[in-house]
């Protein structure tokens, strides 16, 4: 029997979008083959908007099931950014 452990990643990021800092929760999901992190922010009325980023080659791409606010299209480089620098530091 093998056994495998799988590290939990999971962070939250004050990034800059549409004028205001907002703090954007990341998770990535394990047990996929590919590599996903799930991202949930507020909006100005205290709704949760929730999409999910995928790796593809060098880049984390924004994957949304539902219409999304210009802001978060404008910060994919500092989510990719983000996500990043939190996988240097986790190792």
């Amino acid at each position: 029997m093998i056994i495998q452990f799988n590290r939990n990643i999971q962070f939250s990021k004050l990034i800059k979008a549409d004028g205001r800092l907002r703090e954007f929760n990341f998770r990535k999901v394990n047990g996929l083959v590919e590599e996903l992190f799930t991202v949930d922010v507020s909006d100005d009325r205290g709704n949760r908007l929730m999409f999910k980023m995928r790796k593809e080659g060098n880049d984390w791409l924004i994957l949304a099931d539902k219409p999304m606010p210009e802001w978060i299209w404008n910060n994919s480089l500092s989510f990719n950014e983000a996500i990043e620098e939190e996988l240097k530091i986790s190792g």
